[in-house]
């Protein structure tokens, strides 16, 4: 069973191509859910989530995700084929917790069937700089980082355009030495 994971940003094609892909993992005729984590807070909202409905095959179930912890239970309960589309609305719908990454990447690690996880790349969109914006940035970073190291593939899609991305890399925390840069200098001095 395979986890691919689709970032990009706004309005690039990442759900088109998340659909594509899943339709294509289901070609065995498997069963196919979306999990559909964004609710319509405005009109058009509303018409987006509207337009995704649309293109989903009728046969495809959707399971509607509200509340963040629920997001790993399911996962964990459905077998098939899934497409969980988006993690940007699952951070944003819950700016109040710290959204736990490692434990997603875990339910979706368990699965038994395949899945195809889209996501905002949140260094290509614009974001308020706000603490709630640097909140959400960070959330989504940690977020798509701990699926991406779990995924068996990551792709990255631009203008409709779908990149490969490399594998991901286990890196070493950075451990910058200390220098001892002696007494600051006295008042007067340079």
């Amino acid at each position: 069973m395979s986890l691919t994971l689709v970032l990009g940003g706004t309005r690039s094609g990442k759900s088109a191509v998340a659909e594509h892909l899943t339709a294509k993992a289901a070609t065995g005729g498997a069963a196919v859910t979306y999990i559909a984590t964004g609710t319509a807070t405005d009109p058009a909202m509303a018409e987006r989530i509207a337009r995704h409905r649309a293109r989903r095959p009728a046969a495809w179930s959707t399971v509607e995700v509200a509340d963040a912890a629920e997001l790993p239970a399911a996962l964990r309960a459905l077998s098939g084929v899934v497409l969980l589309d988006s993690l940007g609305t699952w951070v944003a719908a819950h700016p109040d917790l710290d959204p736990d990454g490692a434990g997603l990447a875990a339910a979706l690690s368990a699965r038994r069937g395949d899945t195809v996880v889209v996501s905002e790349e949140v260094g290509l969109s614009v974001h308020p700089p706000t603490p709630v914006g640097r909140r959400f940035v960070d959330a989504l970073g940690e977020v798509n980082r701990a699926v991406s190291e779990a995924a068996d593939r990551a792709v990255l899609v631009v203008a409709g355009r779908m990149l490969e991305l490399g594998p991901a890399l286990a890196l070493a925390p950075t451990v910058v030495p200390a220098v001892d840069l002696g007494p600051p200098p006295a008042e007067g001095e340079a």
